[in-house]
């Protein structure tokens, strides 16, 4: 395989990008790996939780604001390239935005897989991060969506029969989904209590952090990748409040330290298994697929 490495993620909305992994993106980005954004809604139903940013023209202005907050943040986290799958944000479940007829929630599935597709085709890449199929926890439309879709894409994509207009066939060879794993909760809740500082994660926070139980089969080393997720996030002004406590509320000298890891779920695999006494987590989103491309 000679192809360059390309690693392809999918996001719902602007700002999802810079919550779910960007240490990874831009580790790798840095290493030389081609990273490519794929972002399916404009994002024009969040709520602005800056107040300085809820101002009558921005709200008027949104989806062109967002798009511009993108823009920056992807820019921070290392991305070469950013595509807009070209839907409207789906609101939340039984509200009026969810009826909208061309949110992603209600877009026909065979058509939003195709999209999908053609962008696969086009930048081939080896590697696919997108949701799980369990997004209980926040059980937005758009979420749910992208999973059903990228699910169906990575499947389609090599199959020179499905979408004959989409471009040349290419065969992704892992898909992977992102994590944001309990022990990072808990781990930064500590840190609060160590330092005298208020934890925004109360006893509902912590107990379903200490009983997530997710099957993350790959853990990458993020340090000294770990800030991107702080400067990426107040590119998006509007969707993040800089005093928050949650996301800003450690010190960022402090908030490198922990857990500075990212975790994914190996959901499908197309390169040779790993021998017996490699260990059972992966630390590189493209094990195996580098000993192909060295051949």
């Amino acid at each position: 395989m000679s192809e360059r490495l390309c690693l392809l993620s999918v996001h719902a909305h602007p700002d999802d990008e810079a919550s779910k992994g960007p240490a990874t993106v831009a580790k790798y980005h840095h290493q030389g790996v081609r990273t490519v954004l794929v972002c399916c809604t404009g994002g024009e139903e969040g709520d602005i939780l800056n107040p300085a940013m809820d101002l009558p023209e921005v709200r008027a202005d949104i989806a062109s604001v967002r798009r511009r907050e993108l823009a920056t943040a992807a820019d921070i986290i290392g991305y070469d390239e950013v595509v807009h799958l070209g839907y409207r944000d789906s609101g939340m479940a039984d509200t009026p935005q969810n009826e909208h007829p061309d949110c992603f929630a209600r877009a026909d599935l065979d058509e939003a897989v195709a999209r999908l597709v053609a962008v696969v085709r086009r930048e081939r890449p080896q590697v696919v991060i997108t949701y799980g199929e369990d997004q209980h926890s926040y059980p937005h439309p758009d979420h749910i969506r992208v999973h059903e879709v990228s699910v169906a894409a990575f499947a389609a994509a090599g199959d020179a029969a499905a979408y004959p207009g989409g471009g040349e066939p290419w065969q992704p060879l892992k898909l992977y989904y992102s994590g944001w794993s309990g022990a990072r909760i808990l781990a930064m809740h500590e840190k609060f209590e160590e330092l005298g500082l208020e934890s925004p994660f109360d006893e509902g926070w912590r107990e379903r952090a200490a009983a997530s139980s997710a099957d993350y089969t790959t853990v990458i080393d993020v340090a000294g990748f770990t800030d991107v997720r702080r400067s990426a996030l107040l590119a998006h002004a509007t969707q993040v409040d800089p005093t928050s406590p949650f996301w800003f509320g450690l010190p960022p000298e402090v908030a490198r330290t922990i857990h500075p890891i990212d975790e994914y779920e190996l959901a499908r695999s197309l390169v040779p298994a790993r021998p017996p006494d490699a260990g059972d987590i992966e630390d590189d989103l493209f094990a195996g697929v580098r000993d192909l491309a060295a051949r």
